[in-house]
């Protein structure tokens, strides 16, 4: 595929959504180049090895494969050839500290049978539920997810009045928690669905109760497993972008976008400068303004709201395999309240923290050496603001430890014989992420859908924006569809 008029983009950034992105102005006819501050693609969708254990070091859950599907559907390929995944069923084992354990099914049906066999809440109570999730989906999914909010056209739409119509639905009003405390008696339930809120990073005593669709996403569309691991995304997506003609340019990171009479006209890279005709920012749009466009008025209302949490991650080689672990995992603290508290209003972490444990090797044994497994251990934290990392990083550290063993009758200490760790710090200077916010902005506030960035510029044509920290917000999914969006805004060239 070759332009015909030789209209150029770049793209600033080689995560998920700035490959989307690249592979869809390349369909509109331009002539793209990526530039990738990092040697290797993929941004926070990146892998690592370790002793013979292999991770994946950012989103470890996948759904709605068909958002990555369809770039190679629009590209004209078979996406099969590229990229496959199998549907997860069951999808979390969770673990409360009372020595209970629950199953996740991936179908309403299926989810509510089991829940009710081991929680106080009955089927009908559950799948009432999820059906009032499904509702708040098909509200909100065209109004706010497949558009930008930031286009008065898009608002002249029967789905949008439709939305509008039914606002009382969606939650906005509510919290998460106060929600899941008027639909379950059972605490476990109740903490169980409270855990959506950590998909963006908010708290779910703060966030809007419309964020429960999460859990339509998850349990009643399903979640899957890349084969190869959640990196297979990534790595499929360079090779189609790549397969149509995307010129990639690692370690090259650019340091600024030129503008001319407010209009885009270029960028600046250590190398020296090169003529666009269009430019996306696939950066953290705090960090945009701040290292790419020094001397543009700052929308400061925007880039000031409260930012998301982080994590701290300890990338363990464990030799020993865990029958009663699977994928995805979840160890539940005792008091969720307490935990969110710490993170959100004192901005430091429980001492009892929910643990999440992802495993690769369980459907890709190949990511361990016989007989081990790759722990992807994960704690919720605040954003970086100047906390001591290295003596918080100690104490999570032991109380990970301590938590696992107890609830899993063990001694993991000595079954570690490989260790990577990330924290804050890491996460902001390898993605650009500020503050190390993984998930931009954070939604604890029922207007955050509409107070995240615009995909485009409004004092700079021809300058876009995509990726976690924009509309329509983090996750995989969202991140393709907020490509989807900022492409759908340029003109055909």
């Amino acid at each position: 595929m070759t332009s015909q008029n030789n209209k150029r983009c770049a793209v600033i950034g080689a995560g998920v959504s700035g490959i989307a992105a690249s592979i869809r102005m390349r369909n509109k006819g331009y002539d793209v180049t990526v530039y990738e501050a990092n040697s290797f693609p993929g941004g926070k969708l990146s892998s690592e090895s370790n002793n013979g254990y292999r991770f994946d070091m950012g989103p470890s859950v996948f759904t709605m494969p068909s958002y990555v599907d369809e770039l190679f559907e629009l590209s004209g390929k078979n996406p099969r050839d590229y990229f496959n995944y199998t549907q997860l069923d069951p999808v979390y084992h969770y673990f409360f500290e009372d020595g209970s354990r629950l199953d996740a099914f991936h179908n309403k049906e299926g989810f509510a049978e089991a829940m009710a066999k081991t929680t106080g809440d009955s089927k009908e109570a559950i799948v009432n539920y999820l059906n009032r999730t499904e509702t708040i989906y098909r509200l909100t999914d065209e109004v706010f997810l497949q558009n930008s909010l930031h286009k008065f056209r898009n608002f002249l739409t029967w789905p949008v009045l439709r939305g509008i119509l039914n606002f009382g639905k969606i939650g906005a009003f509510d919290t998460m928690n106060g929600a899941n405390e008027k639909s379950f008696k059972d605490p476990r339930l109740i903490q169980l669905f409270n855990r959506y809120s950590t998909y963006n990073g908010s708290s779910p005593y703060l966030a809007p109760a419309t964020l429960n669709v999460i859990a339509h996403l998850e349990i009643a569309k399903g979640a899957y497993y890349p084969e190869g691991g959640m990196y297979s995304i990534t790595r499929s997506l360079v090779k189609l972008a790549k397969d149509i003609g995307v010129q990639f340019r690692f370690s090259t990171p650019v340091k600024e976008v030129l503008t001319e009479n407010k209009k885009v006209s270029g960028i600046r890279t250590e190398e020296g400068t090169e003529q666009y005709d269009v430019v996306i920012s696939n950066m953290d749009v705090y960090n945009s303004y701040r290292l790419l466009l020094p001397n543009l008025k700052k929308p400061r209302k925007t880039l000031d709201q409260p930012k998301s949490s982080s994590g701290i991650i300890f990338y363990w080689g464990i030799k020993k395999e865990f029958s009663e672990l699977s994928l995805h995992n979840i160890l539940f603290s005792a008091d969720y309240r307490k935990e969110f508290e710490a993170i959100f209003k004192h901005k430091t972490i429980d001492n009892d923290p929910t643990i999440y444990i992802n495993i690769t090797s369980k459907h890709s044994p190949g990511d361990a050496p016989a007989g081990g497994e790759n722990w992807f251990t994960f704690i919720n934290v605040p954003n970086n603001n100047g906390q001591d990392w290295d003596q918080l990083i100690a104490q999570a550290r032991k109380n990970i430890i301590s938590k696992v063993n107890r609830m899993l009758k063990t001694d993991i200490e000595p079954l570690i014989e490989a260790e990577m760790v990330f924290d804050p710090r890491v996460i902001e200077n390898r993605t650009s992420s500020a503050f190390g916010a993984i998930y931009g902005n954070s939604s604890n506030n029922k207007f955050a859908a509409f107070l995240r960035h615009a995909n485009f510029s409004k004092e700079i044509k021809n300058l876009y924006f995509c990726g976690g920290s924009v509309h329509p917000g983090p996750s995989i999914p969202l991140c393709l569809l907020s490509a989807k969006i900022t492409t759908n805004l340029v003109k055909e060239p």
